[in-house]
């Protein structure tokens, strides 16, 4: 794995998947909307490029170079309806088929297990999005790792637990499932899976 780069670098998991990837030795590229946003030890640790994940040219710059793509879109607390994650993820999609990139881990959420019927209200706009995003990245054509987390906790990392096509458990560390993301692209077993994953029980 020579460079990834991660998008929503700045975000709750973002940090943290950064965090996982610098401390693995990698090198990282963080794509961010506001650079102030990456606390010091991290910024002077990765390659910074400002620009927004809507904007095809700024995405494609960002892609460019790289062996393996992290995808960590979010709205922090934001659950008005929203196409940004999906029309985010269509083109880093379309720039990762353009610079022959095939490698993508992409953190989406535990309720795209369950009904819509029995997702709580409040959350069906935000989940009606991370179904688009999901349905890109399933007709891509690359090697996807789906990542359903369930709660994502400000917890410290503990050891976690994968399962494919289900939610093993109910919470996870927001420093496991950052970890994870970044462990996961040089796992096999895990291309081409939807990934349940949850704080290992102690």
């Amino acid at each position: 794995m020579e460079k990834i780069v991660i998008f929503g670098s700045t975000g709750m998991t973002g940090l943290c998947a950064v965090e996982a990837a610098v401390n693995k030795g990698l090198n990282v590229r963080a794509f961010v909307r506001d650079p102030s946003k990456l606390p010091d030890n991290l910024r002077n640790s990765v390659e910074v490029v400002q620009g927004d994940v809507l904007n095809y040219n700024d995405v494609l710059n960002a892609v460019k170079g790289v062996t393996a793509v992290v995808v960590v879109l979010g709205t922090r607390n934001d659950l008005k309806p929203t196409t940004d994650m999906s029309e985010g993820t269509k083109n880093i999609i379309k720039a990762m088929k353009e610079q022959g990139v095939e490698i993508v881990s992409v953190c989406l959420s535990a309720f795209l297990f369950m009904e819509v019927s029995k997702v709580p209200p409040m959350f069906h706009d935000i989940n009606a999005d991370h179904q688009r995003q999901f349905d890109v990245i399933k007709a891509s054509g690359l090697k996807y790792i789906a990542v359903l987390p369930p709660h994502i906790a400000d917890l410290p990392g503990t050891e976690y637990q994968i399962k494919h096509d289900e939610s093993p458990g109910r919470i996870i560390s927001k420093y496991s499932l950052g970890r994870f993301l970044i462990d996961c692209l040089t796992l096999p077993e895990h291309y081409s899976q939807i990934c349940g994953i949850c704080n290992k029980p102690q």
